[in-house]
């Protein structure tokens, strides 16, 4: 997706995970919610909820 490598790709998740815990909410390792990825790194939320209603 973003076409980087496999260890970066953690990190971005790794990041996330700390952010939402700083917030107060709860993570699962290796897991972050499609919105806030797509609101920390690419700005957008409108997106994802089109794509969701595609059904992509």
């Amino acid at each position: 997706m973003l076409g980087i490598s496999k260890g970066h790709a953690c990190a971005m998740i790794r990041d996330c995970n700390a952010k939402l815990q700083q917030d107060g909410y709860l993570t699962v390792a290796g897991k972050v919610p499609k919105k806030f990825f797509g609101k920390k790194y690419f700005g957008f939320d409108e997106m994802i909820k089109e794509e969701d209603d595609a059904g992509i």
